[in-house]
């Protein structure tokens, strides 16, 4: 499989999971992605640079949300 499609394909998985639950852990998206807390964090950003609002806290109740809307 072509790297960047993989790539595409699980950046896209990623906001299909964002648009399912309010909040979810980095960890709990690297583990149904099949990658590295670090790689969600990419994969954020590269929606980010798309416009899609992700958001992201941290602490007790922390996680990645998706915002409303396109920016």
């Amino acid at each position: 499989m072509n790297v960047e499609r993989g790539t595409t394909e699980r950046v896209l998985t990623l906001l299909g999971l964002l648009q399912q639950r309010a909040v979810w852990t980095g960890p709990e998206l690297a583990e149904r992605l099949g990658v590295t807390p670090r790689t969600v964090r990419r994969d954020v950003g590269r929606l980010r640079t798309l416009g899609y609002p992700v958001h992201a806290g941290q602490g007790v109740g922390g996680g990645y949300r998706l915002g409303a809307g396109r920016d």
